[in-house]
């Protein structure tokens, strides 16, 4: 991932929040023919220190299912388009417009898995954080057959990242005028992924 210098970001509290923020990632490996597959699926995620562990699962039928090895997470965060009108600076510097953004690549080796037992502890977890997040209470129970036939049709995976990319893109490379102009423009619309990006340039203010 293109990275300047004044946008790589190396603090994993971050990527973290990044996460809770939007789990429903993008898992991207190479087939043997050199072609890209991608999946898009939610995931559970857990740091400890420095070690960060993705879990998820595909449908069996993907062909991503069968892949072992390295691969690459690219976990989503929010991002905004930015004007030009908003620099106070705008005519001396002639600027033009851009995005704002925070997103983190997570590059390691994927390990597939499916023996039922992981399967069901895996799905367990799952629903459990999104029935919770909606306060909904639907839950695996692997005692009955009907919900552990349905694991046949699953391939769980785990994921340890060996390298992290987390950029943050948010006007670091302004005049602090500018920063804060575009934070309060930001903050002003209608958007909650255009507030996001303002309240993140705004923690990061001194």
């Amino acid at each position: 991932m293109y990275t300047p210098r004044a946008f790589v970001d190396t603090d994993l509290a971050r990527l973290d929040a990044l996460v809770a923020r939007d789990p429903f990632v993008t898992l991207v490996t190479v087939d043997g023919d050199g072609a890209p597959q991608v999946t898009h699926l939610p995931v559970l995620y857990r740091r400890d220190g420095g070690r960060v562990l993705v879990e998820g699962h595909w449908a069996r039928p993907n062909p991503q299912a069968r892949h072992d090895g390295a691969a690459l997470v690219i976990v989503h965060g929010p991002h905004a388009y930015v004007s030009p009108g908003w620099y106070p600076d705008k005519e001396e510097q002639a600027r033009v417009p851009t995005w704002n953004y925070v997103v983190a690549h997570l590059h390691g080796t994927l390990e597939r898995f499916e023996d039922e037992a992981g399967l069901a502890d895996l799905v367990m977890r799952l629903s459990d954080r999104f029935e919770q997040a909606l306060g909904s209470d639907w839950a695996f129970e692997p005692e009955r057959e009907d919900h552990r036939v349905q694991l046949r049709g699953i391939v769980g995976f785990r994921f340890v990242p060996e390298r992290i990319e987390l950029k943050s893109k948010l006007s670091q490379n302004h005049p602090e005028a500018n920063r804060r102009s575009v934070a309060d423009a930001l903050r002003a619309l209608p958007d909650p992924g255009a507030n996001a990006i303002a309240a993140l340039m705004r923690a990061r203010e001194p």
